[in-house]
């Protein structure tokens, strides 16, 4: 399955994920999810699970968003660098540093989402 991020819902989700409408992106992402096979289903949940982290972290839910991301990354974790059209070395790279960041104690407002690009 080719994963197309011009159109649809794909597209759709990843302008509201850099508008910072977390739980919007997440659900346009979450109806491709439902209807792919693997490992395209399994990539796009680690995706997902990013966008939920930034939507926990907006409702001050530190804990949450350090738990979603941190599986976010075992997922994503599985697949190589250019992964279904997306830089995936970029995303688990920002995870990891905002996990650094938020084990350092610091705020939402000095924690910038992962960067989720089209390659």
């Amino acid at each position: 399955m080719t994963l197309d991020w011009t159109e649809g819902a794909l597209a759709e989700g990843l302008r509201l994920y850099d508008a910072g409408e977390f739980f919007t992106a997440h659900e346009a992402w979450e109806s491709v999810w439902l209807k792919s096979p693997e490992p395209e289903k399994t990539f796009l949940q680690g995706l997902i699970q990013v966008t939920a982290a930034f939507h926990h972290l907006q409702r001050n839910n530190p804990l949450g968003t350090v738990l979603l991301l941190q599986a976010a990354l075992r997922r994503l974790d599985r697949f190589p660098p250019g992964f279904g059209g997306i830089s995936v070395t970029l995303v688990r790279d920002d995870v990891r540093e905002c996990l650094r960041k938020l084990e350092a104690g610091e705020t939402e407002f000095q924690i910038v989402s992962p960067r989720i690009r089209p390659r």
